[in-house]
């Protein structure tokens, strides 16, 4: 930007706080006048620096091209050159009361991913069709990404209306057609604005040759934008982006995404868990030390005691802290060449973490132009899919519908960004609690009695046989034929299920996802304590999710196996015992582990025992042979 209109746009700048600040961000296809409005909305306003329309005029003449105001904003060269925006160009702008920045982000197909970035960071979006062209592919891209990153702040300027005579049957025709686009992606346009924007009509002021409109311009209706809700009152996000040290202080450094920190906040970090209070809030050049830090702000703090944390690491209030996870849905848009495909790692960034993430399924392909999806294997560039994620180690992350600046993610390869995404828990659990250890000042007491007596007296050695599958796959029924085949043989053996452990250790437990993933915990730490006392213990549960069952065998040690009850969702759903596929279908139960919630199938079991095609006898039978090979004092 020149340096006078630089000047200017800090005088705005001053005083102004996020709260009375709107972030609007001008998208359409390429050419079809975004940079023009812009350029006519500063003259239109008196907003123009002195001298500026004639420099404007100056340099067109010497380039023998008409008049363009979307000079104004395309201040490359190669912009110019080429008659179209290439980066993301931000501009300050105020009318009335209100304060703005006009962010105008690139229609070409090729800057498909600095379009991206500029509506990230947008609060509300004008949307630009040419009346001449009408709705283009492209056009509904750019809205589809807007619902994908949360703007709901949206008006469209039909623009170039002098290039079909102002002519009111071609206005409503395409603002028929894309308001019913728009409605269909869950997107309620404030305003549909005829315009010109090169002669000025409707931009600041009603036109004369568009007298059958009696709406507002498109500065009054920017006026009409709600503000979002202010970061500052949202719980707070700190993520680390590095850890210094200076004297004996170790100051922890970051940008405030969301909410307020105060001296004797008690934070947690996470992934890592690790609490602390904060000590003092750094500052430099300042008459006083400050006390209290909010959103947007970068900050340095140091703490009450040196716990090890790491660039990465997202800072909140206990109370209120980011969901812990390694396993995640992510809607994204796939911007590479080379399509997204099933099994591959690629790299992952969110906030300031890199971590590498590996694609374990395609849940749907959405298109765009029909508002339908379907069910692919892999993603081509330009498409929207939602798919499920899963990190290499936790990682400290939000809802996007929650907390929309620590929803968001950046796929990539070698530095090259391959997509942009936002994330949703859905069915999966948070974490957290089953990770979080709270006791403390614990000595562990040794047994009088060791396994090898116990053994020895139980002619087996003791174990946990952890049943897994769909509801309808024969779990129970097996675990239970099992332990009655056993413990005719003289085994000392113990059935764990759903009836007999929700209705006592569990009874407190609902169905939410962290429920569930705590109901499995405590199953897991019960059959871990049986089997040390010697026990062979069965256990009947879906357990749909990797890191449940990972976590139980951490618990169950080398005495743990995974058993696979194998059987496909249509023959679980033709058994259906407990009528639960039925009511699953029928809307009555939400999140059913195979119709509407996901089963992660065991990716390394001891056994796989496949009941699609095989009576139950053959399945136990299958089971003792198994117990007997791998339990018995003999076995060697």
């Amino acid at each position: 930007m020149p340096n006078d209109t630089a000047i200017q746009m800090n005088e705005l700048r001053a005083g102004t706080t996020s709260g009375d600040l709107m972030r609007v961000v001008i998208v359409g296809h390429v050419d079809h006048g975004k940079s023009t409005l812009v350029g006519r909305m500063f003259h239109d306003t008196g907003q123009l620096p002195d001298g500026k329309l004639e420099a404007i005029q100056e340099m067109c003449r010497r380039r023998g091209m008409p008049f363009e105001w979307a000079f104004l904003m395309d201040s490359l060269k190669a912009e110019r050159d080429q008659g179209v925006t290439i980066d993301t160009s931000q501009i300050w702008f105020r009318h009335n009361a209100r304060q703005y920045v006009i962010i105008d982000a690139p229609g070409h197909r090729e800057f498909i991913r600095n379009m991206v970035t500029g509506a990230s960071n947008a609060d509300a979006a004008m949307l630009m069709i040419d009346a001449d062209q009408g709705v283009r592919r492209q056009s509904r891209h750019h809205s589809y990404l807007l619902q994908l990153l949360g703007v709901r702040e949206v008006a469209v300027a039909v623009n170039k209306m002098d290039l079909v005579d102002y002519d009111e049957a071609r206005f409503r025709q395409i603002e028929t057609e894309y308001k019913s686009y728009l409605e269909g992606i869950g997107i309620q346009a404030r305003r549909v604005i005829p315009i010109s924007a090169r002669e000025g009509d409707n931009v600041a002021t009603a036109s004369d040759r568009m007298s059958w409109y009696d709406g507002p311009s498109v500065i009054e209706t920017m006026a009409e934008f709600e503000l979002p809700e202010s970061p500052v009152d949202r719980p707070l996000r700190l993520p680390l982006q590095d850890v210094y040290k200076f004297d004996d202080r170790r100051i922890l450094a970051g940008r405030i995404e969301s909410g307020r920190l105060h001296v004797g906040d008690e934070l947690v970090f996470s992934p890592s868990n690790r609490t602390a209070r904060i000590a003092s809030i750094e500052s430099w050049n300042t008459g006083e030390p400050a006390t209290t830090a909010s959103a947007e702000q970068s900050v340095g703090i140091t703490l009450d005691e040196q716990i090890f944390v790491e660039r990465g690491e997202v800072a909140s209030h206990v109370s209120d802290a980011p969901i812990e996870t390694d396993v995640f849905h992510l809607r994204l848009f796939w911007l590479a060449d080379t399509p997204l495909e099933v099994g591959k790692t690629y790299g992952l960034k969110i906030g300031p973490r890199h971590l590498n993430a590996t694609i374990e399924r395609i849940e749907r392909v959405i298109d765009v132009e029909a508002l339908s999806d379907h069910e692919a294997t892999k993603v081509s560039r330009d498409e929207i899919a939602e798919v499920v994620v899963r990190t290499n180690q936790l990682v400290a992350i939000d809802n996007h519908d929650n907390l929309p600046r620590t929803g968001r993610v950046i796929v990539y390869d070698r530095h090259i960004t391959l997509a942009g995404g936002i994330v949703s828990m859905g069915s999966y659990p948070d974490q957290r609690e089953q990770i979080t250890i709270r006791s403390s000042n614990l000595t562990e007491v040794d047994h009088g009695v060791d396994n090898t007596r116990r053994a020895a007296r139980n002619r087996h050695q003791p174990g946990v046989l952890w049943f897994t599958g769909l509801s309808g796959a024969g779990k129970s029924t097996l675990a239970m034929a099992l332990e009655h085949r056993l413990f005719d043989e003289g085994y000392q053996v113990y059935v764990l299920d759903g009836d007999n452990v929700r209705t006592g250790l569990n009874a407190n437990l609902g169905f939410s996802p962290e429920d569930r993933a705590e109901n499995i915990r405590r199953v897991g730490e019960v059959a871990a304590l049986l089997s040390d006392a010697g026990l062979i213990v069965i256990t009947a549960f879906i357990s749909p999710y990797r890191a449940d069952r990972d976590r139980a065998r951490e618990a169950g040690g080398d005495s743990f196996r995974e058993i696979y009850i194998k059987a496909d969702v249509a023959t679980c759903e033709s058994r259906d015992p407990k009528g639960l596929y039925k009511r699953a279908r029928a809307g009555e139960i939400q999140e059913f582990t195979g119709i509407s919630a996901p089963y992660e199938e065991p990716t390394d079991p001891e056994l796989i025992v496949d009941t699609s095609d095989k009576d139950i006898e053959s399945c136990l039978d299958e089971l003792v042979a198994y117990v007997k090979a791998n339990f018995a004092v003999t076995a060697k």
